[in-house]
């Protein structure tokens, strides 16, 4: 039995800019964080031959083929396994829909697993690199590189998108003295709205294609990760707030659906509570509202926001990583 432990993660600013349809033009970068809540999966081998894969279902088939799980049968196909296996997982909080990366840990998480199961060592390019290709080129799902990569390697990064494919990454560096302050400012809030992220990526992309307008917004989004970056390399969060409040009023504007009604409600109460700034995560629509305010508006805020489930929440320095082999 093999168990390997993968971060979700938090990204801050310049989400959108890991999409070919923007970084086959010009270099997208983000700024973001794994975070200490996790994805967890076990693979063990079954005995009777048969391929046993236990999700929100249940599927028991005779080959890698049949299974109808598109994340699972082709992580099996690229590690080389095709039965006698089977795999469960766990997260630690609601993921699939809500804007933390949970499918791109799924998949850097399963296959880590499956290389370990098969005696072999994986390294984190590698496994954020076939992560990609699965989601991405495989099962043709219109999103970007960024959740793979910080899910693989960990830490707080600084990630950059070449229009050659090739994605460099880039540890932020800055005092442990900084990190603790700029995590004690964030608030993350589950806000029970989930959502399909595809539906609103595939209008991004199509937007990015076809309008300049949104070509040149998401040109200021990837600016302000290049601020971020230099900011907290010179050991300064003065400014983070503001990068925040910055991004989401332009990322608000590269599709429908990003925002609502109630997102924009909720918002904006909690700049009037103290918020400076802040996003939704993921693609936009539902999921955890990410809020920065200084630490003295903090219960302003929560008391404001009641509807909200506040999740706490760290840095989390490791990547994808086993932890539990058994022969």
């Amino acid at each position: 039995m093999i168990i390997s432990r993968t971060p979700l993660r938090v990204s801050f600013v310049g989400g959108g800019s890991d999409i070919k349809s923007y970084y086959k033009y010009k270099s997208g970068a983000v700024v973001s964080t794994a975070i200490n809540k996790y994805i967890y999966i076990t693979v063990n081998k079954k005995f009777d031959n048969k391929i046993r894969a236990s999700y929100s279902k249940t599927e028991i088939v005779d080959k890698v083929d049949q299974l109808q799980h598109g994340l699972i049968r082709e992580c099996l196909k690229m590690v080389g396994i095709d039965r006698g296996i089977e795999v469960t997982s766990m997260s630690d909080i609601p993921s699939e829909g809500t804007g933390l990366g949970s499918s791109s840990s799924y998949t850097v998480g399963l296959l880590n697993a499956l290389y370990a199961y098969k005696g072999k060592y994986a390294s984190a390019e590698k496994l954020a690199r076939e992560a990609c290709e699965i989601e991405i080129d495989i099962l043709k799902n219109p999103i970007g590189k960024q959740d793979h990569y910080i899910a693989a390697y960990g830490g707080l990064q600084f990630i950059q998108f070449l229009s050659d494919g090739n994605v460099d990454i880039s540890p932020i560096i800055c005092s442990s003295e900084i990190k603790k302050r700029l995590e004690s400012r964030f608030l993350l809030l589950y806000t029970g709205l989930t959502r399909s992220s595809n539906k609103i990526l595939v209008k991004q992309n199509k937007n990015m294609i076809k309008i300049l307008d949104i070509r040149e917004t998401m040109d200021k989004i990837v600016n302000l990760a290049y601020k971020m970056q230099e900011l907290l390399n010179k050991n300064s969060i003065n400014r983070i707030g503001t990068l925040l409040n910055e991004n989401w009023l332009l990322k608000r504007k590269m599709a429908e659906g990003i925002t609502s009604e109630q997102i924009d409600k909720w918002y904006l109460a909690a700049k009037k509570y103290g918020a400076e700034g802040g996003k939704i995560l993921g693609a936009g629509g539902g999921g955890f509202l990410l809020l920065y305010s200084e630490r003295k508006y903090r219960n302003k805020i929560l008391n404001g926001l009641k509807e909200l489930k506040p999740i706490e929440f760290n840095f989390e320095p490791q990547g994808s990583k086993i932890i539990f082999v058994s022969e």
